[in-house]
C-alpha cells in the first residue's frame, strides 16, 4: 500500500519551544480539562505530530489546540486541511457541536463510533473489511471477521492507516471506560479486537516499525478489552484476553507490552483470590519493565506486588513493596512512561495502598488513604473517582464510621447513572451489608434504602 512520505510539522515543533514532548503533552491534557475535553496525549503523540505522521488532528484535539493558541487555525499550527487528509467523506460531513462530545446520550456514542469507522474506511481490501473496528453497531457480515479475513484476504503489507486506526481504537476504548465504566462497552469492544488480530495475521509479511506498532496495538487492544471484561465481572474472559496479549508480546519481543500484560494479570489474580499468582505476575512484570526507563511503571508493578502480599496476609512483604513503590513514584514521570498509564497519578497510588491496608484488616489506615485518593482524583476520570469513593465507603463502614460511610456511599450512588461497573456495585453491596446493623445512625437508613432500590432496578435491566 503506497503512501506519501510524512512531512515534518516544524511549526508545531516551534510552538513546543524548550519543553520536552512529555511536558508539552501534559499542557495539552491540562488545556483539554479546561474546556471539558479529555485526550490521551503523551510524548509519543506529540512526536508523531511533529514528525508529520498526524497531518490533521481529530475533532477533540482540534478544539484543544485551538484553545491553547487562541486566534489560530489548524493551518497556522502546521496541519493540513481536513478535506485533503480524509477525502470527500469529510467534506460532506459537518462536525458535531462541541457539547455532543461530552454528553452521555446516543449522539456522543455515535460520534465515538464514527471516529473509529472513518479511521478504517481507507483504500485496500483489508481496511475496508476492517470497518468493524468502530464501537457502535455492527456491519453486515462482520461476525467471525477475524477468521473470515484469514481465509479470504491475501497476506499483504499493512500501512499507517491500519496501524493508526488500531491505536486510535485503544485510546477511544480507554476514554469511554474512564467516563462511563466497562459495562455495556465490553461486548461492542470484542469486535474491533477480532479485527485487529485479523489485520495482524493478514499483515504477516509486514516488517520494521509498522509491524512492531501493529503487534503492540493489537496487544494493547486485547488488554483494554480484557480490562472491560475484568471490570464488568467476566474474570475468565479477562484472563483469556490478558493471556492473548502476553503471547503477542512474547512473539513480538515487546517488553513494554509484556510488562503491561503482567501488570493486568497480577491485578486480575488478586481480584480472583489467587494472591500468590498476583505476586509472581507482578514480579515478572518488573523484570520485563527493567528493560525500559519508566520509574512510574515499576512503581505500579510494585503496588501490584504489594496487593498480592496483602492478600496472602504477609504484612512485611506488603510494606517492602509499598516502600519501593513510593520511592519509584517519587522519581517523577518521564517520556518513557507508557501511554496507558495516564490514569496513574498520586490518587491511584493512594487508592492502591488503601486496598492493601483493607486486605490486611487495617481499616482506619485504609480509609485515610482512600480519602486522599478521592480528594486528589481528576473529576474527568469519573469511573475511577466513583471507585475510590466506593473503596472509601467500604473502609469507613469497617472502621466503624457509619455516618461517614453512608455519605460516601451516597456519592457513589449519584455517579451510577453515568458509570457502570460491577466492581463498584460489589463494593457498595459490601458497604450496605456492614452498615445494615447500624441502620439507626443518621444517614444510614437513607443510603440503605436507596442502595436497595438501585440494586433492584439494576437487576431488572440486566
Amino acid at each position: 500500500m503506497a503512501s506519501s512520505p510524512a512531512v515534518p510539522n516544524l511549526v508545531f515543533r516551534q510552538l513546543r519551544g524548550p519543553r520536552s514532548p512529555g511536558e508539552f503533552a501534559a499542557l495539552v491534557r491540562r488545556a483539554a480539562r479546561e474546556i471539558g475535553e479529555q485526550v490521551a496525549c503523551d510524548a509519543r503523540y506529540i512526536g508523531r505530530v511533529e514528525a508529520g505522521e498526524i497531518r490533521c488532528p481529530n475533532y477533540a484535539y482540534e478544539r484543544v489546540f485551538l484553545h491553547m493558541f487562541p486566534g489560530s487555525t489548524l493551518a497556522d499550527l502546521g496541519f493540513s486541511a481536513r478535506e485533503t487528509v480524509r477525502g470527500r467523506a469529510a467534506r460532506d460531513r459537518t462536525p458535531p457541536p462541541p457539547d455532543t462530545y461530552n454528553s452521555t446520550d446516543s449522539t456522543y456514542s455515535n460520534e465515538e463510533s464514527d471516529v473509529l469507522r472513518r479511521a478504517f474506511m481507507t483504500s485496500g481490501t483489508v481496511t475496508v473489511a476492517a470497518a468493524s473496528l468502530g464501537l457502535g453497531g455492527s456491519l453486515p457480515g462482520v461476525d467471525g471477521l477475524r477468521h473470515g479475513l484469514r481465509a479470504d484476504v491475501p497476506r499483504q503489507r499493512i500501512g499507517e492507516s491500519e496501524v493508526g486506526a488500531v491505536e486510535e481504537a485503544v485510546r477511544r476504548i480507554r476514554l469511554l471506560d474512564d467516563r462511563h465504566g466497562a459495562e455495556g462497552l465490553y461486548q461492542r469492544a470484542t469486535q474491533p479486537l477480532r479485527t485487529a488480530y485479523a489485520l495482524l495475521d493478514a499483515g504477516a509479511t509486514t516488517r520494521g516499525s509498522t509491524a512492531g506498532r501493529l503487534a503492540a496495538g493489537a496487544g494493547e487492544l486485547s488488554l483494554s478489552v480484557g480490562w472491560l471484561a475484568h471490570d464488568s465481572g467476566r474474570l475468565e474472559d479477562a484472563r483469556s484476553h490478558y493471556a492473548e496479549a502476553l503471547a503477542t508480546a512474547r512473539v513480538a519481543g515487546d517488553p513494554a507490552l509484556e510488562a503491561h500484560a503482567f501488570c493486568n494479570t497480577s491485578f486480575l489474580a488478586r481480584d480472583a483470590g489467587r494472591h500468590r499468582e498476583a505476586v509472581r505476575a507482578a514480579q515478572a512484570g518488573q523484570r520485563a519493565a527493567g528493560q525500559l526507563s519508566s520509574a512510574r511503571l515499576l512503581a505500579l508493578l510494585n503496588l501490584r506486588e504489594a496487593g498480592g502480599w496483602a492478600g496472602i496476609g504477609d504484612r512485611s512483604g506488603c510494606e517492602q513493596a509499598l516502600s519501593r513503590a513510593h520511592t519509584l513514584f517519587g522519581r517523577g514521570p518521564s517520556d518513557a512512561d507508557p501511554e496507558w498509564m495516564s490514569f496513574f497519578g498520586e490518587a491511584e497510588l493512594q487508592a492502591l495502598e488503601a486496598q492493601c491496608w483493607s486486605a490486611l484488616g487495617d481499616w482506619a489506615r485504609a480509609a485515610r488513604h482512600a480519602q486522599r485518593a478521592t480528594a486528589l482524583k481528576d473529576p474527568h476520570f469519573a469511573r475511577n473517582l466513583a471507585l475510590y469513593r466506593a473503596q472509601l465507603a467500604a473502609d469507613l463502614a469497617h472502621a466503624d464510621a457509619p455516618a461517614e460511610a453512608a455519605a460516601a456511599g451516597e456519592q457513589v450512588l449519584d455517579a451510577l447513572g453515568d458509570v457502570q461497573s460491577s466492581r463498584i456495585r460489589v463494593m457498595l453491596a459490601e458497604t450496605a451489608r456492614v452498615l445494615t446493623p447500624r441502620r439507626g445512625t443518621a444517614g444510614v437508613a437513607g443510603f440503605l434504602d436507596r442502595h436497595a432500590e438501585t440494586a433492584r432496578m439494576a437487576a431488572l435491566t440486566r
